[in-house]
């Protein structure tokens, strides 16, 4: 019952969700550049959600900077200004294509070297040495065998 009620929210969550990220007031009248605009939202990253378009995010600050994507568009800035703005406002970090230079690296190549480092320490952990023999167990002498035995035959006591 639990797992059907989780997958029902699950469900109208994906469903549900980037639908009503757009709200009809923010649209633009003319539709050329309301079409510009959702082209260039779905390219912008939200700053609160971090893994979603601020096309798909319904979070207040996704709804301020569509709003400032439809505002520089209706003024007559192209898609590379309006993308300029927001850059110098949030940084690289706000396109969810980040440019490749210096400074991006690590957003492009992060991902991999986590990755090759996980695999690394993983083969490291996997060709570990067993155990050398100076501390193995060692056997047990005559006395405490006896002594085991003798316990093992009063039940542990």
């Amino acid at each position: 019952m639990k797992r059907r009620a989780f997958a029902i929210c699950v469900a109208s969550a994906c469903a549900f969700g980037p639908a009503l990220a757009v709200n009809p007031d923010e649209k633009l009248a003319d539709p050329t550049l309301e079409a510009r605009a959702l082209a260039l939202s779905r390219e912008i990253r939200c700053v609160v959600c971090q893994n979603q378009s601020i096309d798909d995010s319904n979070a207040p600050l996704a709804a301020d900077m569509r709003v400032i994507v439809r505002e520089r568009i209706a003024a007559g800035d192209g898609d590379a200004e309006v993308k300029n703005f927001l850059v110098s406002r949030y940084g690289n970090f706000v396109l969810l294509r980040p440019p490749m230079r210096a400074d991006t690296w690590f957003l492009w190549f992060g991902p991999a070297l986590f990755l090759i480092a996980g695999a690394a320490g993983f083969a490291a952990y996997l060709r570990r040495p067993a155990i050398p023999a100076s501390q193995a167990v060692p056997e047990l002498s005559a006395d405490e065998r006896r002594r085991l035995e003798e316990l093992e035959r009063r039940g542990g006591a």
